[in-house]
């Protein structure tokens, strides 16, 4: 099939065909998204049958750790890197924190850290509380009109002091998508390292990070369908050179170096649910090949349906004076997430909104650099708008008509 079939996939969510949920739309997504049938089952048969301490030889320990196991080597291979380059952890800030504490004891003072204000406060803030070291930090901000990140002045700002680079595959409130492999290739030319935020982007279709070439590339699966975790790929180079940050008799196994604390073993198991529903994905449009072949299959699937859907959403936007809408007004190169400044309280529209059932989100989302980069009151905030590819248009229709009621 060249077109998502949408029936298919909604089928796949339990929470369509629940009574409490009917009649709404959710628009939300970016704060987390619904969680996909596998996931619940793998989580239910784990708590109920399998909840032990995993990889003793009795049977449901022995099965829980094959299923821990297979999460981290299912999704590991979707995303094109080797299974123990990717660890789960608690969250994605967690996650950031530990990493940033590693890189406290591996680099110098006077040498310098590259962040960016398009940024969610878990991607660099951990970064910036270096300074405390002497590590010098130097930002790399967004254009003030349009939020775009150009990667012409991030030249401007490496040289042979800089260890590390940090920035977004998408900012939660800018949504434009940012060319990683480019940004990427500037950095390791000047001899830095990478680590990509792809909390907002990853929703929309798993990476392959073997190809793009990030040192570290974070992720949270309750925003990818799954569970409360976080997910981190690091790259073997780095993660062998970085400081062990967990057990000592456990640092030469990459994928605990950067855990201290043991994740939630049920979650993880039930991460492997999230391979499931991408491989019935697949499977069921006719996509075939490796894991990571597949999965950039179903990425370009749910990218042309949410970007079909995205488009009209930004053009009737775009026709209004009372508002300005953050990021760029082109589907294809942002994400179905989108910001409105509407110079008064947003609160009072979601509230609106969710009268009309429709389910959308007011605040700074965790983003008030990116926020006041731009102008914006990040104390009254933005209205935030997001969807993935289990939207229907009716169902964007339907926001559209509610926008113009309320505003």
């Amino acid at each position: 099939m060249s077109k998502l079939d949408l029936s298919f996939v909604r089928a796949q969510f339990p929470a369509f065909a629940q009574e409490a949920l009917a009649g709404q739309a959710f628009f939300e997504n970016a704060g987390g998204s619904y969680t996909c049938k596998p996931v619940i089952e793998r989580l239910f048969r784990f708590y109920t049958e399998r909840k032990v301490q995993p990889y003793a030889p009795y049977e449901a320990s022995r099965l829980g750790g094959e299923e821990m196991d297979e999460a981290r080597s299912r999704l590991a291979a979707l995303m094109g890197v080797e299974t123990d380059e990717l660890s789960f952890g608690p969250s994605t800030t967690q996650n950031t924190y530990v990493l940033a504490q590693a890189f406290r004891k591996l680099m110098k003072p006077g040498e310098a850290i590259i962040v960016t204000n398009q940024d969610h406060e878990a991607n660099t803030g951990p970064w910036r509380r270096l300074a405390e070291e002497g590590i010098e930090v130097r930002e790399w901000r967004i254009d003030p009109q349009t939020g775009h990140l150009n990667p012409e002045d991030l030249e401007t700002l490496l040289d042979e002091n800089v260890r590390l680079v940090c920035f977004p595959h998408c900012s939660n409130v800018v949504g434009e998508i940012n060319p990683v492999t480019e940004i990427t290739a500037l950095a390791h030319a000047a001899g830095a390292f990478v680590c990509v935020d792809g909390v907002s982007y990853a929703p929309h279709g798993l990476p392959n990070v073997g190809l793009m070439g990030p040192d570290i590339y974070l992720f949270s699966a309750y925003k990818t369908y799954g569970p409360h975790q976080g997910i981190m790929v690091i790259r073997r180079t780095l993660g062998e050179l970085l400081p062990n940050q967990g057990h000592y008799f456990n640092a030469g196994s990459l994928y605990k170096r950067f855990t201290p604390a043991g994740p939630d073993h049920a979650q993880v198991a039930a991460s492997a649910g999230m391979a499931d529903y991408f491989d019935a994905l697949a499977a069921h449009h006719g996509i075939t090949g490796a894991a990571s072949q597949r999965m950039e299959g179903v990425h370009d699937l749910m990218r042309a349906h949410e970007t079909e859907l995205l488009q009209p959403l930004l053009d009737y936007l775009g026709t209004r004076n009372d508002l300005r809408m953050l990021g760029p007004r082109d589907a294809a190169i942002k994400a179905p997430t989108v910001a409105l400044d509407l110079g008064r309280d947003p609160e009072a529209v979601a509230v609106a909104l969710a009268a009309k059932g429709i389910n959308a989100g007011a605040g700074d989302f965790y983003a008030v650099r990116a926020l006041e980069g731009q102008g914006v009151n990040a104390n009254r905030g933005v209205l935030r708008l997001s969807f993935v590819h289990y939207t229907s248009k009716a169902e964007v229709d339907a926001l559209i008509q509610a926008l113009d009621s309320i505003l």
